[in-house]
């Protein structure tokens, strides 16, 4: 099973969350970028997502809803100012419930051997305290690993079709 790695240097306004997968690269790109996909495996395993905006190219947005079965929700968005199908992803993230708090957002998708490949985002806040009040719980690494594991399964059944 592959692991998620976070750093996140004291004193530094960046995290650094690197996967692997075992998947060709283009199919892990795939997965950020088709609505239905991303929808499938993004959050946590608790929560389910919908998309009022999806438009993964330069200069599109997103607006996203993590949303449970007793109505609770939260709305997450952003601009991808650079995408480069099937390598790159640069962008800006925020979470409505800390509004004027944005993270620039680079995500890099690198072929491994083996028909594997790998993610490496890249965040850097706005001060060390955005950082570390992003990461001052363990909510936020839950629900990137969860996210991560519902992945793996999502390309296992992709390859197979």
């Amino acid at each position: 099973m592959n692991k998620t790695k976070f750093l996140a240097e004291p004193g530094k306004q960046e995290l650094f969350i690197e996967r692997e997968f075992d998947a060709p690269r283009e199919l892990l790109f795939k997965a950020h970028t088709d609505p239905e996909l991303y929808r499938q495996w993004l959050g946590p395993k608790n929560l389910e997502t919908r998309f009022e905006i999806f438009e993964p190219q330069s200069g599109g947005s997103f607006r996203f809803i993590n949303f449970d079965d007793q109505g609770n929700e939260d709305v997450f968005y952003g601009v991808y100012h650079k995408v480069i199908e099937p390598e790159l992803m640069i962008g800006t993230f925020e979470w409505e419930g800390m509004p004027n708090h944005p993270s620039l957002e680079k995500a890099e998708f690198q072929e491994l051997p083996g028909n594997r490949s790998k993610v490496i985002s890249h965040s850097v806040f706005l001060s060390i305290e955005d950082r570390d009040g992003m990461m001052a719980d363990d909510a936020m690494k839950q629900g990137v690993n969860e996210g991560y594991e519902k992945l793996d399964e999502l390309l296992e059944k992709l390859k197979k079709s």
